[in-house]
């Protein structure tokens, strides 16, 4: 993959440019960008064309990045590059889309191909949303299951804060930094607990099974009822030890004479007042005395 100011370095015309490509030895990617080969362009074909097409100061950014960084899959989209906002590249769909930054020299990280910080990343992945609500999840999931310190993610947003979303992201960031561990625990706290009139449950609570210390994602115990809520993410057990290890602490819960209750993504994200419904009947049979203030504020459900 070459510029054509390479090729004119190495002594060729457009002519002779021209004609490689008529003859389909080589195959123009992008402006000023060709390809000395045949065939499909792989995906790092594409990075590297998507890079130069954008100068000596691009990066790889957004979608991209966070593939790069192992965030999210990789799938078959345009490459997303951040350029210096005075730069002439624009967007060149299907193969790139471009973005521009002022603060692109504090988002960069040194590694090849050059991509954004996993923080930088995170924070254009999340303001990329379509909600408000989605950008806030974004920012709790990726967080947590990539272990980014939520300090310093929350000076990343300081030094670039974002255009859109910038409440729920900065919600989002305070949200890890006091124990929630995905946006399924969010989601349940504000549209299960909050909206129907239930106790808040402790979070991530220490258990220990078979010598080990493993933790729950709700309890109710400080609320006077023996009631254990396990939320299952999407992408949480998938494997034989993880399903194993569940089954064991479902065991020791049986035998602490505790009820439990497992919720997946689509229960709490399709029909939280069916869930807030069983938990109350749950919680109510173990003891649980609803106060004043357990008032439900769903509109469904009044």
């Amino acid at each position: 993959m070459v510029l054509w100011s390479q090729l004119r370095r190495l002594g060729l015309s457009s002519e002779d440019v021209e004609a490689n490509v008529k003859a389909q030895r080589w195959t123009r990617v992008l402006p000023r960008v060709y390809a000395t080969f045949t065939g499909e362009l792989s995906r790092d074909a594409k990075l590297h064309a998507a890079l130069l097409y954008g100068g000596g100061e691009a990066v790889l950014s957004h979608s991209s990045a966070a593939e790069e960084w192992g965030m999210v899959p990789i799938t078959d989209r345009p490459v997303d590059i951040t350029v210096p906002y005075t730069s002439s590249a624009i967007s060149q769909l299907p193969l790139v889309r471009v973005h521009r930054s002022r603060a692109i020299r504090h988002s960069v990280v040194a590694t090849f191909p050059p991509r954004t910080k996993r923080t930088d990343t995170i924070l254009d992945l999340a303001s990329a949303q379509p909600t408000a609500k989605e950008a806030k999840y974004t920012v709790v999931d990726l967080l947590t299951r990539h272990r980014v310190d939520a300090d310093t993610m929350r000076a990343c947003f300081e030094l670039r804060p974002p255009h859109r979303h910038r409440g729920a992201i900065k919600q989002g960031i305070q949200l890890v930094r006091v124990g929630f561990m995905s946006g399924l625990e969010v989601e349940y706290t504000e549209g299960v607990e909050g909206r129907h009139g239930l106790p808040v449950g402790d979070r991530q609570v220490p258990v220990v099974v078979d010598g080990k210390r493993l933790w729950e994602d709700c309890t109710y115990d400080s609320s006077g009822a023996a009631v254990t809520v396990r939320l299952d993410g999407r992408r949480d057990h998938a494997t034989a030890g993880v399903a194993f290890r569940d089954r064991r602490r479902d065991n020791a819960a049986e035998i602490a004479g505790r009820a439990r209750l497992v919720y997946g993504w689509r229960d709490v994200h399709e029909d939280p007042c069916a869930v807030a419904a069983e938990v109350r009947a749950v919680l109510l049979r173990e003891g649980w005395r609803p106060g004043p203030d357990d008032v439900v504020r769903c509109e469904k459900c009044s």
